[in-house]
């Protein structure tokens, strides 16, 4: 039996907190200064034998105008209406304040089911505040501590009663498998290995990256046709790494949304680094990354170390250029944009580059192709007897060097894993070979297999003299002469 709850309450009462205790991990921010948390943020949650859907909101304020207070408040009303149960969370220390008895007032009309908790309550310090709680009319307030995880029997207590009343079936976020190693079969044909195309039951993971005010919050919200994510003109809203469910054009998805990224020397703010920190995890949980430019100021030093992190992480990436409907001259500015992707992103030669307008709408239906082309291609498996001809016409073409006149010889190539394509070359005075001969067959398979953009790894392993078909040329041998043997015997012998 699952249910969906929202934490919601006035600022800096401890939501974040009970929300990382009751999923059992720092999934969101926390931090002394109140208004941390802006975006919705969902978990799995477990209360002793209860499993529901947590959702972390802002901190509710006493604004109704476009100010970004009140854009965080109406997405957090959002969550109260949706949400099966209302956990309203109020401050022991500080007592009921009139901000507390507006927001009461707000949840008995429109929240399906509310539970009252007055947390920081341990000791004799918070009793006067707790006890105050009773004055919302929203029932017994339950005394807790979500920082040392007290009073979390009483809260599975009020809400397991509340848990046989409403349904609710949430997806859970699967972990993507990356460098899935393959068997020796899957390696010599290519075939066989576990179906990879995204489903309902493994939704293709995405993140959205870039710089702050690029985007990518407005992207998702037209991705899955709802305003899902806080967005604004002022930069840096989003602080959370944001993970929604969507069918993105029929394919499952679970897009993640993450804070804008800026040069290491420009953070000061505590709460930027730890939501950087955040993003870097999200890249690290996604299959495709989508690299989100401004149009107006594109490539620039930080988008390329965006890019390339993405890349040493070896995730499928897609780069795309946003605002382009504020572009005047399109096909001259798209020109610069490729010129300026292929000379700064080397490492990314062929990768997808799509120009989107997040506000229009305009370009999705290349975005997504992009995006399954590219998650397609970060699956992909070549056979053994494929890989060894085309090795032997790469050689032909361009024999690797002689370094002290001591011949480098490439022997065989296999393929060893996927999610990115990683290959083992089995060659001979493997520190003797150049890293521009190792670019140089990355280039080659990129072209000759159709393999743009994704990351290819590549491993020389020394084998000497060794011969890797001698133990089959040995039995032969060793059989052939036994027959031999066998004809020259007398008969009667």
């Amino acid at each position: 039996m699952t249910f969906t709850l929202a934490i919601v309450g006035r600022p800096n009462v401890g939501k974040s907190t009970l929300f990382n205790r009751l999923v059992g991990k720092r999934l969101a921010l926390v931090d002394d200064q109140p208004g941390v948390t802006r975006d919705l943020r969902e978990g799995d949650a477990r209360l002793g034998d209860l499993r529901f859907v947590v959702i972390d909101s802002a901190g509710l304020e006493m604004v109704e105008d476009d100010s970004l207070q009140g854009r965080m408040r109406r997405l957090t009303e959002r969550a109260v209406d949706e949400a099966d149960i209302c956990l309203f969370v109020i401050d022991a220390r500080v007592g009921v304040t009139a901000a507390d008895e507006y927001f009461a007032d707000i949840l008995r009309k429109r929240a399906r089911h509310v539970v009252l908790a007055a947390n920081k309550a341990e000791g004799r310090v918070g009793e006067a505040g707790a006890t105050e709680g009773w004055a919302l009319g929203l029932g017994e307030p339950l005394r807790i501590s979500a920082e040392h995880g007290e009073g979390m029997e009483d809260l599975y207590r009020a809400l397991l009663p509340l848990a046989e009343i409403v349904e609710s079936d949430r997806p859970t976020p699967i972990a993507p498998q990356t460098d899935v190693a393959l068997t020796d079969e899957q390696s010599e044909s290519g075939e066989g290995a576990e179906d990879w195309r995204p489903s309902a039951q493994r939704p293709l993971q995405l993140a959205v990256i870039g710089r702050p005010n690029a985007g990518k919050s407005t992207l998702i919200n037209k991705i899955i046709g709802e305003d899902r994510l806080l967005t604004g003109p002022e930069a840096g809203i989003t602080r959370d790494s944001i993970s929604v469910q969507a069918d993105f054009m029929g394919t499952p998805m679970r897009i993640f949304d993450t804070a804008g990224m800026r040069k290491k020397a420009r953070i000061n703010d505590k709460v930027e680094k730890l939501s950087v920190a955040d993003g870097l995890r999200a890249v690290r949980f996604a299959e495709v990354v989508v690299v989100l430019l401004d149009v107006g100021i594109p490539f620039e030093q930080q988008d390329l170390r965006i890019a390339d992190f993405a890349e040493s992480e070896g995730r499928a990436v897609v780069v795309a250029a946003n605002k382009w409907d504020l572009e005047d001259d399109k096909p001259h500015k798209l020109n610069e944009l490729r010129e300026a992707f292929e000379r700064l992103l080397p490492q990314l030669k062929g990768a997808p580059l799509v120009t989107v307008s997040a506000r229009t709408g305009k370009g999705l239906d290349r975005l997504h192709n992009a995006i399954l082309k590219a998650h397609e291609v970060w699956n992909r498996r070549i056979g053994t007897a494929r890989l060894n001809q085309w090795l032997t016409a790469m050689t032909e073409a361009h024999p690797p060097p002689a370094p002290g006149g001591r011949r480098i010889r490439l022997r065989y190539m296999t393929q060893v894993k996927t999610r990115p394509p990683a290959f083992v070359v089995m060659a001979t005075h493997v520190d003797q070979i150049p890293e521009s001969y190792r670019r140089y067959l990355v280039n080659g398979l990129r072209a000759d297999f159709d393999m743009p953009g994704t990351p290819i790894r590549i491993t020389f392993r020394d084998q000497g003299d060794k011969n890797p078909y001698k133990d089959r040329s040995n039995k032969r041998q060793t059989g052939a002469l036994a027959k031999h043997k066998e004809r020259q015997r007398p008969k009667g012998a």
